[in-house]
């Protein structure tokens, strides 16, 4: 990455806006954090600045509150869950700018650390409000960017408070760019992709981008669907993306213009209604039977796709196989993320839903990269610049 990073600054006794991504999942009946990856993952620069002895201000957003003060999405919980993982105070405003903010940071110390509230608490965040960003911007010297989730958003705290303030990435931003398109410009081969997910409208950009750079492409989840229906197979009450079919043909016939190899699923478990206690079975692609769902990849497309990922030496995965969220169907999902946790390969799973997947199966830590954002790791993926990177400093 062609960024400077927080090492290539001098933070020792400034006050350093540090936006991460503490957008963590609550859990509904307690309202109490049920997964603190996040928080952990931004830790590394947190620490950093801390030991360089800046004053450490940091900002995030929480859910979506529209603008508005929502006591349950409040960042209390998160500064409290910081300050144990870091092991010294966090002291959390009840604002993100304005006057109680500005005497907050007026007294924080060197490696002192301080969290402001929600920042889409205000409207203006969103919409990149020049004077919402400046707000922000006064209450520092520096800003580090290390909230790679958001940064495929032009907001005030992404991008705004660039124009008034020298840029850098965190060690975490730093890592995620650097890990998605090395991996994509230079990958060690084979180089495999498995790409899922409900529908080809959300992934044309990564098909076609990935397509000029895998060896092999293996295509499953609810837009596999719309790849086998291109192919005549109907597929029962399965969402099928009707103006898509064509689009499906013509990534078939780039592929095979390239040499690109394209698996699809040649079973399938399907079930008779879209819920977690159906009535399912497997079947061939060739017999779903009418007003049933593709809920999940069967045995037989597991092994094929197994046997195409033992010989490759890198591989991307982004978007589940199957309905995961359902115990039922999650098969196929966990079997891709324990195979892909046993390769001899360097091993990335975009951010999302398939993240998720492979944090729930405990895994993370025998994956090479685990995206934390998945929009942004799309993006990239896509060959798309990042506006929250897009504004950092250059290497000179």
């Amino acid at each position: 990455m062609n960024k400077k990073t927080v090492r290539d600054i001098d933070v020792g006794g400034r006050r350093v806006l540090l936006r991460v991504d503490f957008n963590v999942p609550l859990d509904p009946s307690t309202g109490a954090i049920s997964d603190d990856t996040r928080i952990r993952r931004v830790l590394p620069t947190i620490e950093y600045l801390i030991e360089e002895k800046a004053r450490v201000i940091i900002c995030s957003h929480l859910g979506r509150p529209d603008g508005k003060v929502l006591e349950g999405l409040r960042l209390a919980p998160v500064g409290e869950r910081l300050s144990q993982l870091l092991g010294v105070p966090v002291l959390c405003t009840r604002d993100s700018i304005g006057p109680e903010v500005e005497v907050a940071v007026g007294g924080l110390k060197d490696g002192e650390v301080l969290l402001l509230e929600n920042l889409r608490f205000h409207p203006e965040e969103e919409r990149n409000d020049p004077e919402f960003a400046l707000a922000l911007a006064r209450l520092a010297d520096v800003y580090v960017d290390d909230a790679f989730g958001t940064s495929h958003r032009a907001h005030a705290s992404v991008v705004g408070v660039t124009e008034h303030l020298p840029a850098v990435a965190g060690f975490l931003l730093e890592r995620e760019v650097e890990m998605l398109t090395s991996t994509l410009d230079n990958p060690a081969r084979p180089f495999t992709a498995i790409i899922g997910g409900a529908k080809i409208s959300d992934k044309i950009g990564l098909l076609e981008n990935i397509m000029d750079k895998v060896d092999s492409l293996l295509i499953a989840g609810g837009m596999g669907s719309t790849f086998l229906k291109s192919l005549k197979y109907e597929m029962g009450k399965s969402r099928v993306e009707e103006n898509k079919l064509g689009l499906a043909q013509r990534l078939m016939d780039k592929a095979q213009e390239k040499g690109v190899h394209l698996l699809l699923p040649a079973d399938i478990v399907v079930a008779d209604r879209f819920e977690s206690n159906a009535r399912s079975k497997t079947v061939p692609v060739a017999s779903v039977p009418e007003g049933w769902y593709v809920m999940d990849i069967g045995p037989e497309t597991i092994d094929l796709f197994e046997a195409k990922l033992r010989k490759s030496k890198t591989v991307i995965w982004n978007g589940p196989v199957g309905v995961f969220e359902f115990d039922k169907f999650k098969n196929g999902t966990t079997a891709i993320a324990t195979i892909l946790a046993s390769l001899d390969a360097t091993t990335i799973v975009g951010g999302g839903s398939t993240a998720e997947a492979v944090e729930a199966l405990g895994l993370v830590d025998k994956i090479t990269h685990v995206s934390t954002g998945g929009g942004a790791s799309l993006k990239l993926l896509e060959g798309k610049e990042l506006p929250g990177v897009k504004v950092l400093l250059d290497r000179e």
